[in-house]
């Protein structure tokens, strides 16, 4: 039996020791992180896939993994000869896990899943599922502490301060920020889940979590006081002295929990609801008001200051100078030396390091050489991978964490003689780049649309035109474009859709002040544009 199966089978022991039909590991941890501490990796220890994204559903008689088209080789491999079975996310024969669910559990059966870990909208479309089939749902069943006997504890990574000159707006002033957006908002207290908002909230850093410079911990900020929650250990006397200059309590990361369960009745609370856990959720008292809205944090650390540009320019600088000391290093050394993915991932990473300011890589390295290049989110491995030779391209997409701002560089190179495909490939991808780098869009325009706009224009991908291009183009107000093209640079294309779905179309006159009704087939005969089907049916 593989380690995997026997996991399982442990797994199938606790479940019906406590009743449970069903039981969901997400890929999750109690901060909703996309790179996952040691402790909250279970989804992986279970099924011994490796990737950073995919839920596992377990019964009695059944085990699957998600996982969406990135994942579909590797969870194949990793999946191979065991009881897990591969659930393709997006092909029409593969309902999603929440489907699954509703239509093999019926009345009566209890779904288990750690509320800790799950996500209010992942639990709130869980529980609709439920409801579907008649099925409950309990989520104070956290079954990886039953039978993973050596599990991780909390990281213990001490948490340092960001400072000056990379800090450029003070931890008071942050905290008086989100202050005045929890009054917009009309809230007492906020809770904050998400390690990135913590830490830039507080000017504080750690290394907790893979390629991130964040710490584990909760905040609940009121309107005239903080507290922190980290594991113990976490801030020393020092570092605490200072939060409380600035009116910030640390207390024990368990003590989160106890803090929401003891707020008033009269105090209203602010959460994020895509931004905290049911676990979460569910600890305070349903008589508790919430308002459920965005992060302020969210919105402000958006909103770069001209200083804080400045330090990401600097960091995208040093980032640039290690780039081209790993390629005047690759340019020599090829055909000179064995050179690897892994070789690759070693040399880039040791270039950035001696970068100044630098704190770590921003994602682990993707180099993947010709078939392995095409691999969304493929990672070389000692045990799996290909050496540079021959003909060929390479890609690398990488990238580095620096106190100053943060990188991700995707870089695609030609070793020996690219073919006559290949050219043709990356002609057409750049043309599609140029025509939408030319087209405006109104606000709220879903990405696919713009995909279907590159390949109208013989391209693959989409992107939306900066302001000032926009501007250029089109002379006109951001905002009130109106859709006509007078610059021979600007590609106006519609779909033809336009003419069935209505009869007259509004649209602003260059100005923000002034629009204009007009007949849709007199549009279509002034404005003659090329026609292309852009929406999906």
């Amino acid at each position: 039996m593989s380690s995997t199966d026997a996991r399982i089978a442990q797994l199938r022991q606790a479940m019906s020791r406590r009743g449970l039909s069903a039981y969901v590991v997400p890929s999750s941890d109690p901060h909703l992180s996309e790179y996952l501490p040691a402790r909250w990796q279970g989804r992986r220890w279970l099924s011994g896939f490796t990737g950073s994204v995919g839920t596992l559903v377990v019964t009695a008689d059944f085990a699957g993994l998600w996982v969406d088209s990135r994942y579909w080789v590797q969870a194949e491999a990793q999946l191979a000869g065991t009881c897990v079975q591969l659930m393709k996310i997006a092909l029409a024969t593969t309902p999603g896990h929440f489907d699954w669910l509703a239509a093999n559990t019926r009345a009566g059966d209890v779904i288990g899943v750690d509320g800790q870990v799950l996500g209010l909208g992942a639990f709130r479309a869980l529980s609709a599922a439920a409801v579907k089939s008649g099925a409950t749902l309990e989520i104070r069943e956290d079954l990886l502490d039953e039978i993973w006997t050596d599990r991780a504890g909390l990281p213990d990574a001490k948490v340092y301060e960001h400072v000056a000159p990379e800090a450029c707006v003070s931890r008071a002033d942050k905290l008086a920020q989100v202050r005045e957006g929890m009054r917009a908002h009309g809230a007492d207290v906020h809770f904050i889940s998400t390690l990135d908002d913590i830490a830039w909230l507080f000017n504080l850093r750690g290394a907790d979590v893979d390629y991130n410079p964040v710490f584990v911990g909760h905040a609940l900020v009121g309107l005239d006081h903080a507290t922190l929650f980290v594991a113990d250990g976490k801030i020393d006397d020092a570092l605490r002295a200072v939060l409380a200059r600035d009116g910030v309590e640390v207390a024990g990361y368990a003590q989160a929990a106890d803090a929401l369960a003891s707020l008033e009745l009269d105090q209203k609370l602010l959460i994020d609801p895509a931004r905290v856990t049911c676990g979460v959720f569910h600890a305070m008292d349903p008589a508790v008001p919430r308002i459920e809205a965005i992060n302020p944090s969210t919105l402000f650390k958006s909103r770069k200051t001209d200083a804080e540009l400045a330090h990401v320019r600097q960091a995208m600088a040093q980032d640039g100078a290690a780039l081209c000391e790993f390629f005047a290093w690759f340019e020599g050394a090829l055909g000179n030396e064995t050179i690897t993915e892994l070789t690759i991932d070693e040399q880039i990473t040791a270039a950035r390091a001696r970068r100044p300011a630098y704190v770590c890589p921003s994602f682990a390295t993707i180099a993947g050489f010709n078939a392995n290049g095409a691999m969304p989110h493929y990672r070389a491995t000692p045990q799996a991978h290909a050496t540079i030779e021959g003909d060929g391209l390479l890609l690398i997409d990488s990238g580095g964490q620096y106190l100053g701002g943060t990188t991700d560089i995707t870089r695609v190179v030609a070793v020996g003689t690219p073919s006559a495909d290949q050219k043709v490939d990356f002609t057409l991808v750049l043309k599609g780049m140029i025509a939408l780098s030319r087209a405006s869009f109104p606000r709220g325009t879903p990405s696919p649309m713009l995909d279907a706009i590159a390949r109208a224009a013989g391209g693959k991908k989409a992107s939306l035109a900066s302001q000032d291009l926009a501007r250029e183009l089109t002379g006109c107000e951001i905002g009130a474009i109106p859709p006509f093209s007078f610059n021979p640079d600007l590609h106006l294309l519609v779909d033809p859709s336009l003419r069935s779905r209505h009869d007259e179309i509004v649209f602003n006159a260059g100005r923000l002040d002034a629009s204009i009704l007009l007949n849709t087939e007199d549009y279509f005969r002034l404005a003659a544009p090329e026609e292309a089907p852009l929406i999906k049916a």
